[in-house]
């Protein structure tokens, strides 16, 4: 068996849109630190594929992991979660 038709799901928000139909997204997870107790906060960026252009710098955008598209592109956006004012 395998993980067929699961593809992992992450929300952020766009930090650049400068490339064509690609945007860099920041991923930020909050987690327990495991000794200490206290809630730490890491982030990620990813780089995703946009086919129509439509996100827009500080957008949130949910994005949906794929075959590779690019070196560093592995990842398409889904669904613009909310849109920046």
């Amino acid at each position: 068996m395998g993980t067929k038709g699961l593809r992992r799901t992450l929300i952020g928000t766009v930090t650049s849109d400068k490339m064509d139909k690609t945007v860099v997204v920041l991923v930020t997870r909050r987690f327990k630190h495991p000794i200490y107790g206290k809630y730490i906060q890491r982030h990620k960026k990813y780089m995703a594929h946009d086919p129509k252009n439509e996100c827009k710098l500080g957008d949130r955008v949910m994005i949906e992991e794929s075959r590779p598209l690019s070196r560093r592109k592995r990842w398409v956006v889904k669904t613009i979660v909310e849109r920046a004012v």
